[in-house]
């Protein structure tokens, strides 16, 4: 077998190969064995027939679009092999030439990772915001907790933020009024709904009984963008009465005995999340800092195919009902252009993301053991809501473990590649990345000194 390689681009190439006839022998002869035994021929049994005799009767096409069909997947293998090729996607196969008993030519056109320079991690600073920790986070943490178990009470009181009011909604335009934009009996919090521009500043002050009114500009529908007059009228109003922070209610609401104990563990996790959070920024502006140093092509079949998967899921969503989307994106103020080009922009954020935590793979070269891959399968099937079973069924059908596999050996490079850098925070402290990020090496090492 011949091949060359022609490069149509950064992110592209074509490759032609040419296979002799005196290589195609189990091809051959698994081809006309199929073929024996699909057909009947007279005086001899299924599977029976002489080659001449299925050539008289049928020609040598099926024969050769039988050979074809069998050989290609294995040559196209063996060409990308021969030529260090990684490919992108499928191929596209064109058959260029069949002279019968000589050759069989055929050219496949693939995407292809691009060149990709790593840049030197350890000279990457960022700069993360500051880890912070004090009695008011955690008194917010509690606070939360507490709304949890909170009741609301009638008041008599004027309305001011975070109050419930439950009212009555009336929109016109030019003395029209608009049904999607008007309601009855609906509960609504002051100040943290966000329902219609301007609700919020005429609800307060109100009492129960009492009207406002005020203009709002409609957002979607036939006025769309015309203003409107909204006049509320408050039916009943309510506040959410919190139970104490003491003793009593830590046993209510939690496994511990004394408010004490709350607090103490409060902060811990308070502690915990804003480790998280402070991970996951130094991760982002570190990918982000070491992005903006490279400068690659995008293979634009995979950036197509990324935006077709991403609108086909949506409409999934929603029975593929194309009228569906269009509503939705009206609620939303946009467009089908504007969805279409941030889908675009998102797809190729999401590409060169990849490809660029692949190419630090192949230089930091991780070794992902089969328990980080069964972590992540049981941590992705639990984020879905999936039986963990179930979900490793799904991806078996469908091939996509492979793609998790990817996705933990990326995430294990990134933070190797992380280790090395400079970190500090907003107020100038240094940070050290292997806080967070140095756990996966000293945890192999473990297992290797076990």
């Amino acid at each position: 077998m011949k091949t060359n390689v022609e490069k149509l681009s950064d992110t592209r190439v074509k490759l032609n190969v040419s296979v002799p006839f005196d290589e195609l022998g189990p091809e051959i002869d698994q081809a006309y064995k199929a073929i024996s035994q699909q057909v009947n021929i007279p005086g001899f049994r299924r599977g029976k027939a002489p080659r001449q005799l299925i050539d008289a009767r049928f020609g040598r096409g099926p024969i050769l679009e039988q050979v074809v069909n069998d050989m290609l997947p294995t040559r196209y293998e063996t060409a990308l092999a021969e030529n260090d090729i990684n490919p992108l996607g499928q191929p596209e196969i064109d058959i260029t030439k069949i002279e019968d008993n000589d050759v069989v030519e055929f050219t496949a056109e693939v995407d292809v990772r691009p060149e990709i320079t790593v840049p030197d991690f350890s000279k990457i600073d960022v700069t993360v915001p500051e880890l912070k920790v004090d009695d008011e986070a955690v008194d917010a943490e509690l606070d939360t907790l507490r709304e949890r178990f909170g009741e609301l009470k009638d008041t008599k009181r004027k309305l001011k933020t975070n109050d419930f009011a439950i009212i009555d909604l009336e929109a016109t335009v030019d003395g029209e009024k608009l049904d999607d934009a008007s309601a009855e009996g609906l509960t609504y919090r002051v100040g943290a709904d966000d329902l219609l521009d301007g609700l919020d500043k005429a609800l307060r002050g109100l009492k129960s009984g009492e009207e406002g009114e005020f203009t709002s500009k409609i957002q979607y529908g036939d006025h769309k963008g015309e203003e409107a007059n909204v006049k509320v009228t408050v039916k009943q109003t309510k506040e959410r009465k919190l139970p104490e922070l003491d003793d009593e209610f830590a046993q209510m609401a939690s496994e511990f005995d004394t408010v004490d104990e709350l607090r103490n563990s409060t902060r811990e996790q308070v502690e915990e999340n804003a480790k998280a959070q402070q991970a996951a920024d130094i991760r982002d502006e570190v990918l982000k800092a070491a992005l903006s140093q490279v400068e690659f092509a995008l293979p634009e079949s995979i950036v197509d195919e990324q935006v077709h998967n991403q609108l086909h899921q949506l409409l999934g969503q929603m029975a593929h009902d194309e009228n569906a989307l269009a509503q939705m994106l009206e609620a939303q103020g946009t467009t089908r252009e504007e969805f279409d080009k941030q889908s675009r922009e998102q797809a190729e954020e999401s590409v060169r993301t990849q490809l660029f935590l692949d190419a630090v793979a192949e230089e930091e070269k991780p070794e992902v053991s089969q328990q980080e891959l069964t972590d992540h399968i049981l941590f992705t099937a639990q984020s879905y809501g999936m039986d963990p079973n179930q979900f490793v069924a799904q991806l078996q059908q469908s091939g996509q473990i492979a793609n998790l596999f990817s996705d933990v050996r990326r995430g294990k490079a990134l933070a190797a590649a992380i280790s090395r850098t400079s970190v500090k925070d907003e107020a100038g402290n240094k940070v050290d990345p292997n806080e967070y990020f140095g756990e996966i090496e000293e945890e192999d090492e473990a297992e290797s000194e076990d």
